[in-house]
């Protein structure tokens, strides 16, 4: 498997039919963003590309495995991570059900699924996840039928 270009993380919106899986981090000072509200995703391990992270992740912290295809959009932030590396965000439009298969695992206090709109209003959740999400939906209205991917 080839080496991608250092980056520090990856995050991933999970949408369906207008709802968001989120959670709410642990309420402790050593982490970054304690006890915000969050969206399934985080670190790289070893060379793992943006995708594979962000998929490990979701496994990892929902018990939920998400298909490839279902990623709808993609897009790196130059220098926005941890020591100045590049982090990514997804979208994925996921299946109805979905939601219905997590199995929470061990870091974060709780989990919700609540309407988009509900988590962009939501003054204690990570508020540039919330701004990537937003880009996102400018980027296509309505979020009703999921498009090609727009950016590798």
């Amino acid at each position: 498997m080839p080496s991608h270009p250092p980056f520090s993380g990856a995050k991933i919106a999970l949408l369906c039919n207008g709802l968001i899986l989120s959670y709410q981090r642990d309420d402790k000072p050593s982490i970054p963003w304690p006890n915000l509200w969050d969206l399934p995703g985080g670190g790289r391990e070893g060379e793992e590309a943006p995708l594979a992270c962000a998929l490990r992740e979701t496994e990892e912290e929902f018990g939920l495995t998400i298909a490839p295809e279902s990623i709808v959009w993609a897009r790196v932030y130059p220098g926005q991570g941890l020591g100045g590396l590049d982090t990514w965000f997804f979208v994925a439009h996921v299946l109805p059900g979905t939601f219905a298969n997590i199995h929470f695992g061990t870091e974060g206090q709780r989990w919700a699924v609540t309407t988009i709109e509900a988590f962009l209003a939501n003054t204690s959740a990570i508020p540039h996840f919330q701004h990537r999400l937003r880009e996102y939906l400018l980027s296509n209205p309505g979020n009703v039928t999921p498009g090609p991917l727009a950016h590798h």
